[in-house]
């Protein structure tokens, strides 16, 4: 039976793909906008050199799975796009982790020579209206939903698109706002993105809390909220709180009480001298407003 073999990289980071049977095809993703909001800039490679598949996708078969042996994902019969995506996310920042890098749910400008993080945490609630408000007082971009790290704590990557403007069959959301209508209530246009892409170490995190409601408010975080909002940021890319597709097919766990202890360690050393402070305000302007007094 024929098989078609595919790369995707993440930095150092390799997922080999094997689809077996099916029609013929030039790529295992036909979009992959989901893909590269969630993971930076995501390389395919044709020529593989991996000896083994990470994910080994069986197009021909009747029923609908998924299941995972510790090694390698399989998938039988058909699944949409949208939900593809959503499973190499999370075995493509597996094999980020093997090598030491490590995705950030967050975004990040360089503002005064000064890296911020925007955690997103457990709430998420301000990250990207942060990013924005900096780059409109004239940061640089260094990422819009995912900042990856190095094993140092440093900024080596991150994903540059604002906006995800379309969602792929079967990662339609009906509970999400439109994007736009959002960045209308606080900013009369969109500011102009300048990239900044050098490593950078993260000088400063912000977990926002961005309501309309809220009086502001700035809180130094003690070490257990810096390393409770940092797990759950990294966390986020494993697809555990993941429901793939109906009728109940949900992403394994790919996850080991191994690479969960690595992990805290990272996020514990992470976490240990770096500043974060909570920041509650109405708007991403009185927000910014509380980070430069910080600075």
């Amino acid at each position: 039976m024929k098989v078609f073999s595919e790369e995707m990289l993440s930095g150092d980071g390799m997922l080999r793909i094997d689809v077996v049977g099916g029609e013929g095809r030039e790529h295992v993703l036909e979009e992959m906008t989901f893909l590269n909001y969630r993971l930076a800039d995501v390389k395919l490679r044709s020529e593989v050199r991996k000896q083994k598949p990470d994910i080994v996708w069986d197009v021909e078969a009747s029923k609908k799975a998924i299941r995972y042996d510790g090694v390698r994902l399989t998938l039988d019969g058909t699944w949409e796009q949208g939900e593809l995506n959503k499973i190499v996310v999370s075995m493509l920042a597996l094999e980020m982790e093997k090598v030491g890098l490590h995705p950030f749910h967050s975004s990040s400008v360089r503002y005064r020579d000064k890296t911020i993080l925007f955690l997103g945490g457990e709430s998420n609630h301000g990250k990207s209206m942060s990013q924005i408000e900096g780059c409109r007082r004239g940061g640089l971009l260094v990422s819009t939903e995912t900042t990856v790290t190095d094993d140092r704590g440093w900024a080596v990557m991150g994903s540059k698109n604002v906006y995800l403007r379309m969602r792929a069959k079967g990662t339609e959301r009906a509970d999400l706002p439109n994007q736009d209508e959002g960045v209308s209530k606080f900013f009369s246009e969109n500011p102009p993105y300048i990239n900044y892409s050098d490593p950078t170490n993260i000088d400063l995190v912000i977990m926002p809390g961005i309501d309309g409601h809220f009086d502001t408010k700035v809180v130094e975080m003690n070490r257990f909220e810096r390393e409770y909002q940092t797990f759950h940021s990294l966390m986020n890319y494993f697809g555990l709180n993941q429901l793939l597709s109906p009728p109940g097919i949900v992403m394994p766990i790919i996850d080991t009480d191994a690479l969960r202890a690595k992990r805290g360690d990272f996020c514990s050393r992470f976490a240990a001298d770096r500043p974060y402070f909570m920041i509650r305000a109405k708007t991403p302007q009185l927000l910014f407003d509380e980070i430069e007094k910080l600075m």
